[in-house]
């Protein structure tokens, strides 16, 4: 009798990277510090009896740059955070006392892509194109899958092709496409647990606005409590042709922190490899 281990359901499966490599000079927010790495100790600064030697390095970074997972002390509304408490109560130099990235259990379930490039028959959308609610809707229709509750949403747009041109990725000057207010409404109503997108503000950002006004952050984080995970690299999962997927993902404990780095990684069946 053969006995089938839970692993064994791996079996042929690929596993896709959704996250940039972090390095100096990637696209970001100008409202948040950038990302740097040192080395503070190379080879041959210190050298053992034996003749081995240890390199290590210093990281500096925002909690929102590159690939990253919005906490829900990241965003409030009139002073208040998403459990009705008072932002000014609850922070301080050294972060939040509540609703900080490390109160987010690490996420393994499914998730759904609903690929509105591929909808209009593009590798990437245009610069501050809006996604509606009729692009969702038939976006669900293309995928045959429907977001559930409690799981995540995945917003395909095709910007991460332009992840190697800053000036354009960053959506400061001609703006970057994402959800508006409708479909942030949309999103919020079918309860996921978190979103994804491509851009650095997982929403519409209309040609020289910069982020200045973030409605659906406000929506999903501080109304609803989903969490938002931006900048993602969803070039190779558009490209896969899946729509429903096993999405793993776990952002650092950072205590207090509003967001932190996230790799997020998508394990397709093998049926739905290109």
């Amino acid at each position: 009798m053969t006995v089938h281990q839970p692993w064994d359901a791996l079996s042929g499966t690929r596993v896709l990277d959704l996250a940039h490599p972090m390095r100096r000079g990637m696209p970001q927010s100008p409202n948040h510090p950038p990302y740097r790495m040192l080395l503070e100790r190379r080879h041959g600064d210190l050298v053992r009896p034996d003749g081995g030697s240890a390199a290590n390095e210093i990281v500096i970074t925002g909690g929102h740059v590159g690939t990253h997972i919005d906490a829900l002390a990241h965003v409030s509304r009139d002073g208040r955070l998403h459990d009705g408490s008072e932002a000014a109560t609850a922070q301080s130099a050294t972060g939040f006392s509540r609703l900080g990235i490390e109160e987010f259990t690490p996420y393994v379930g499914r998730a759904v892509l609903l690929d509105i490039a591929r909808l209009h028959g593009v590798p990437v959308l245009p610069p501050a194109h809006e996604v509606t609610v009729g692009e969702l809707e038939d976006a669900v229709k293309e995928a045959r899958t429907e977001p559930r509750p409690g799981e995540a949403v995945l917003i395909g747009t095709g910007w991460s092709r332009h992840w190697d041109d800053p000036e354009v990725f960053t959506g400061q000057l001609g703006g970057a496409p994402g959800p508006g207010p409708a479909a942030g409404e949309w999103l919020a109503e079918r309860g996921p647990r978190l979103v994804g997108g491509e851009t650095l503000a997982f929403e519409h950002i209309p040609a020289g606005s910069g982020h200045a006004v973030l409605p659906v952050h406000g929506r999903l984080l501080v109304d609803a409590g989903i969490h938002i995970v931006e900048t993602m690299r969803l070039t190779g999962l558009a490209e896969s042709r899946a729509t429903e997927f096993l999405l793993v993902l776990a952002p650092l404990p950072l205590a207090g922190a509003t967001g932190s780095p996230v790799r997020p990684l998508a394990v397709l069946a093998a049926g739905d490899t290109a």
